[in-house]
């Protein structure tokens, strides 16, 4: 039995709505129709089949009274008086005619509910052949009965046999429960408008975004309560990170100052081999020292705006031929998105030039698809070994391989063009180019 009740579960939970506001309404709806239809139902078996046969049963005792006076009292040829007495005081419409056969039976109505209990009654009580229609003359119901020597017509009112006013009833029930699921809807929009704000608050400051103007602590207790817990936890980050950047700030200056004081000093020593070594040195501890304070501090404090991706490879297009690399590039869709401007350059520049140092024919193809931007990079490099994909991301990894990714730098440049990304709510991967290289493949929402 789990194999089908998987399928099951399977089949149901591809099929419902994902959103809360909708399975909320679904909540709501679902035991409101349930209960609806099971009191329809109960109605229309039990008062609308009750009233229907107690009528129906009165018309056809007030059409058998007329029978029986027909067979019993000697009549006037044209039957006035019987019709004068059915209209009078049963309030049918009585035509006694020749004999003739009965028509052909008419045809059932789709909802035969008086149709049949007009039969059974009329059978059981007169137990005369006879032909009704209940379909023809919406107010009027037609019944004829074979006599002996003659054939009585019998007009009847609708309402006389049926309980006509049943669809006040349904009308009253469909109409109170549209009004009762406006009243829910209402009320559900207004309880899950906060926690959709909340939600883009949050997609909003993963990515780097500032605080919507229109958030703020509303709503039922337990939307207040994730609400005011978000709100200090956007502090708290945020504290932690102007702290972080101050205190690389006074690290900067230090280090500097120190760095400064040894060039101060080798500029007064004698031009030989040592002095350029210790220059060389001193330049490779201000490179680290830079990319070391560039991977700490990211790109935090950028604001958001929009990039135009047909400008930045048209920058890519003339370094390439510069270099004498071979470049494609493709931008697909809208090539301005929305991202860090400076940040996000940042991480293409830093792929895209391990890609030319390594590689003689690139590959650049951007495609915005939805609320995603899609970049990837690929060359025909030497690659990197699918099992050190993730170790070059690491800071201050640089491969022994015949790729180096940071060949004259620190190993910072995948570090921090993955941590770029991540602040966007993005990600980096590598794999395999179909160039025969490496291809790095940037995803971010945009």
């Amino acid at each position: 039995m789990r194999g089908p009740l998987r399928r099951l579960r399977r089949f149901f939970s591809r099929r419902t709505p994902k959103g809360l506001y909708a399975r909320s309404l679904i909540i709501i709806i679902a035991p409101m129709v349930l209960l609806q239809s099971v009191v329809a139902f109960v109605f229309m078996e039990r008062h609308w089949q009750t009233v229907t046969q107690r009528l129906s049963t009165a018309v056809v005792q007030d059409i058998a009274a007329v029978i029986d006076i027909i067979d019993t009292y000697p009549q006037d040829a044209d039957f006035a008086q019987v019709t004068r007495i059915a209209r009078d005081a049963l309030r049918l419409n009585v035509l006694v005619l020749p004999p003739e056969p009965l028509p052909a039976p008419a045809p059932k109505p789709f909802f035969n509910i008086l149709d049949g209990i007009l039969s059974e009654e009329i059978t059981s009580q007169i137990n005369r052949p006879f032909w009704i229609d209940t379909v023809g003359e919406s107010r009027i119901v037609e019944i004829r009965i074979q006599l002996p020597d003659h054939v009585l017509r019998v007009f009847a009112p609708r309402n006389s046999a049926y309980a006509s006013n049943t669809h006040i009833f349904l009308l009253w029930m469909v109409g109170t429960s549209l009004v009762l699921l406006l009243i829910a809807i209402l009320f559900l929009r207004n309880q899950i408008r906060p926690i959709q704000k909340l939600a883009e608050a949050a997609d909003g400051f993963g990515r780097g975004q500032p605080m919507p103007p229109d958030f703020r602590v509303r709503g039922a207790s337990e939307v207040r309560r994730a609400s005011l817990a978000f709100i200090q936890m956007r502090d708290r980050i945020e504290r932690q990170i102007e702290q972080r950047t101050q205190m690389l700030n006074g690290v900067s200056h230090d280090l500097r100052t120190v760095l400064t004081r040894f060039r101060l000093q080798l500029a007064i020593m004698e031009d030989n081999e040592d002095r350029r070594e210790l220059e060389h040195d001193v330049d490779e501890m201000g490179r680290m020292l830079e990319g070391y304070l560039a991977f700490a501090k990211g790109e935090a404090g950028e604001d958001v705006g929009e990039l135009d991706l047909e400008r930045v490879f048209a920058k890519f297009e003339a370094d390439a031929a510069l270099h004498g690399v071979a470049i494609e590039t493709d931008v697909s869709g809208d090539p301005s998105v929305t991202v860090r401007p400076a940040g996000f350059t940042r991480i293409l520049n830093n792929l895209v030039a391990n890609a030319m140092r390594h590689g003689s024919h690139l590959r650049v193809q951007a495609r915005k698809d939805g609320r995603w931007l899609t970049v990837s990079v690929e060359d025909d490099g030497p690659g990197i070994p699918a099992e050190q994909r993730e170790e070059v991301f690491k800071p201050f990894v640089r491969l022994d391989e015949a790729r180096n990714i940071d060949a004259g730098g620190t190993g910072l440049g995948l570090a921090i063009a993955r941590d770029i990304a991540r602040s966007h709510g993005g990600d980096i991967l590598l794999s395999d180019s179909s160039l025969g290289g490496l291809k790095a493949m940037v995803r971010v929402p945009a």
